[in-house]
């Protein structure tokens, strides 16, 4: 880098992205869901973890509830 460069007048600008940054989270998941997943991300070379974050973002964007009956 040059040594001319004055950044000291630079103004801050706020990350536009910041809304489409992830969180991270722990979750527990049962083995199978999880071989699942990494058996797709095998098949699609997406990592297991994006293609569980895509199939849960489909779920709330879509709305789509599980249909659960509790045993009484």
């Amino acid at each position: 880098m040059k040594e001319h460069y004055d950044f000291s007048k630079m103004k801050g600008k706020n990350n536009p992205y910041i809304k489409y940054l992830k969180q991270p989270v722990t979750i527990r998941l049962d083995r199978e869901s999880v071989e699942y997943f990494k058996s797709l991300a095998e098949e699609t070379g997406i990592p297991y973890q994006t293609l569980i974050n895509l199939y849960l973002r489909d779920c709330a964007v879509n709305h789509r509830k599980l249909n659960m009956k509790w045993a009484s």
